[in-house]
């Protein structure tokens, strides 16, 4: 199965060595997405709503690049690094995925730079139809 790799215009070089995502099968890979400016620095310091925002912003670039859409995310993964936090970061969720839900989980954990506050990781489903970058 051939696979190809996913890089929106504009995107920076990652702070590891991955890219944001991956396309394979008609399956989107979104890699880990933390809420990092060009010069992978945290944005929205102190603000779960808003660094979620940004990180599903940054997914739904990844995801368009691929030929598809936020309705055809079929799995996240949630890492919080406070659960005082889960509410806020709930909130701008549903609002990317106002219908039916994709499955998830969430977890409570340390995230690689201390001022993010969520990262998500994401599985979309486009089928065949996705045009690659």
């Amino acid at each position: 199965m051939p696979k190809q790799v996913v890089i929106p215009p504009g995107t920076t070089t990652p702070i590891a060595p991955f890219v944001p995502g991956t396309l394979a099968d008609g399956v989107v890979y979104v890699s880990g997405t933390l809420p990092f400016d060009a010069d992978n620095n945290v944005v929205h310091v102190g603000d779960p709503a808003a660094q979620t925002r940004h990180v599903l912003e940054t997914i739904k670039t990844v995801i368009e690049t691929a030929g598809g859409n936020m309705s055809d995310v079929t799995f996240n993964s949630i890492f919080i690094t406070d659960w005082t936090h889960y509410a806020a970061i709930n909130q701008v969720y549903a609002e990317y995925f106002p219908g039916d839900k994709p499955a998830r989980f969430c977890i409570q954990c340390g995230l690689v730079k201390p001022d993010a506050l969520v990262e998500i990781a994401t599985i979309a489903h486009i089928g065949t139809a996705g045009s690659g970058a």
